[in-house]
């Protein structure tokens, strides 16, 4: 196992494609930046009366779907280009063990998403935040040690976007249909479920991925419902639920992945 996993963490940190996809991860936090300096700069011309009602979005979690879709992406990557060259062979000659080989790949995704996950959400947060300074701007007030545990969420929920891009690569072979299927999870089917008839929308938006790590930190409070969007409300999830929920995306994709790999041809 101590093997594959040296093998892996060479191949991930050898291929361009790695390099690429955290050099998104940067660029996720310098727009945030961005956005955020933009707006101090409107406050600032603002009169005090108009002040009291402006508000800045929190980029943290704002710009977190596009660092999810760049792991996710990288984990779709991690596989797919060795079925497109051919070198899964060669691994599998390597490690004729397929479910420590994918234990392995999982885990050397994991541990470069969930470090790139971190550090793009902290990074985001400490940014802007210096950036917003001492104004009154609302849900910019928060230290970094009340905000860590849901920082933390936010961040490993990037680590289980790789899991399922990882999950979903194994399952199409195909770079494209595992990107497609990493964008239908994080934007499309939870866009989609909003206009579903009541109670199934509100019932289904509550544990579609993007919408669990604050659940689980409790930053929703205990309220039945929540406002998420412009239309969408959805009940919120105990904590211990929405974890599980969140555990059941990396459980259930890498498992069904395993199943496969093990049952089809290289």
């Amino acid at each position: 196992m101590i093997a594959s996993l040296s093998s892996e963490w060479l191949k991930i940190r050898s291929v361009r494609s790695t390099y690429v996809v955290l050099a998104v991860v940067a660029l996720a936090v310098v727009i945030g930046a961005l956005f955020v300096w933009q707006g101090m700069a409107v406050f600032d011309g603002l009169p005090p009366e108009h002040r009291e009602k402006f508000r800045v979005i929190p980029m943290e979690e704002y710009m977190l779907p596009m660092v999810q879709l760049a792991l996710g992406v990288l984990g779709v990557l991690a596989i797919t280009s060795e079925y497109a060259h051919g070198t899964v062979r060669s691994s599998l000659v390597a490690v004729p063990a397929r479910g420590t080989l994918l234990a392995a790949k999982a885990a050397a995704v994991a541990a470069v998403a969930l470090v790139a996950g971190q550090a793009a959400v902290f990074a985001t947060f400490l940014v802007t935040r210096a950036l917003v300074g001492d104004r009154p701007i609302p849900d910019h007030s928060a230290s970094v040690g009340q905000q860590a545990p849901q920082l933390l969420l936010l961040g490993l929920s990037v680590a289980v976007c790789s899991l399922v891009g990882l999950a979903f690569g194994v399952a199409t072979r195909s770079t494209a249909g595992g990107i497609v299927s990493v964008v239908a999870l994080l934007f499309v089917i939870p866009a989609g479920i909003t206009y579903l008839p009541a109670p199934w929308g509100t019932r289904l938006s509550a544990v579609m991925l993007p919408n669990l790590p604050d659940q689980i930190a409790g930053a929703l409070g205990w309220r039945s419902e929540v406002v998420v969007g412009p239309w969408a409300r959805i009940p919120v999830l105990p904590p211990a639920w929405a974890a599980v929920t969140l555990a059941a995306y990396i459980v259930a994709p890498l498992a069904a992945a395993a199943v496969l790999f093990r049952r089809r041809d290289a």
